[in-house]
């Protein structure tokens, strides 16, 4: 199982090789097939059912009803009080974790999810996205996201899911240490055979 984010650090990780289940994230459509594509930002649902290059859309309960053949992202698998307990404050890429993990832990006797392109911040003082500068994201000077409500988030999936292995690919390991994640360089995920 591979969850795919849109940060830059993917830029030149070839996804196509990878044979198993992928989970995307927005715009990922423009470059490559997905099974699983998590769309939050109507925009991009409806860009997305334009091009039509992935399998099942999901989307926000809010607006499922206004696009035919969207599913809804997945409930979150606990309560909390905070903001970033919020359903609404959820955004593509913490939802595109939670679907991966609710597929590898319902469908693999051992599951193990691949993540790619999650970013936690760069050192440019601009946004962090590939396709920042092009329709339905911020231009390219634009300031980077605040990647705390990611990180919390993700982190909810990551407890969550303790019998799940999570391996993040990235040249930044995950800032902080779980039992279940794996922080791997970008390089071993170009060198996997698929």
């Amino acid at each position: 199982m591979l969850v795919i984010g849109n940060g830059e650090s993917r830029k030149h990780i070839d996804i196509s090789k990878y044979a198993k289940t992928k989970v995307g994230c927005n715009a990922i459509f423009r470059d490559f097939y997905v099974h699983h594509l998590i769309c939050c930002d109507r925009r991009m649902v409806i860009e997305a059912q334009e091009d039509g290059n992935y399998g099942v859309i999901y989307t926000r309960a809010d607006w499922q009803g206004q696009f035919e053949g969207c599913q809804v992202v997945p409930e979150l698998p606990y309560k909390g009080d905070t903001r970033p307990d919020d359903p609404w404050h959820w955004g593509s890429g913490p939802y595109a974790l939670l679907q991966g993990a609710y597929l590898a832990h319902n469908f693999m006797s051992d599951p193990v999810v691949e993540i790619i392109g999650f970013d936690i911040g760069n050192n440019e003082g601009t946004v962090n996205n590939i396709y920042k500068g092009t329709q339905n994201y911020d231009p390219v000077d634009a300031k980077p996201v605040d990647p705390s409500y990611w990180i919390y988030q993700s982190n909810k999936v990551f407890e969550y899911f303790d019998k799940v292995q999570f391996i993040y690919y990235n040249n930044t390991p995950w800032p902080k240490i779980i039992n279940n994640v794996t922080s791997k360089g970008t390089e071993e995920f170009n060198a996997l055979s698929t």
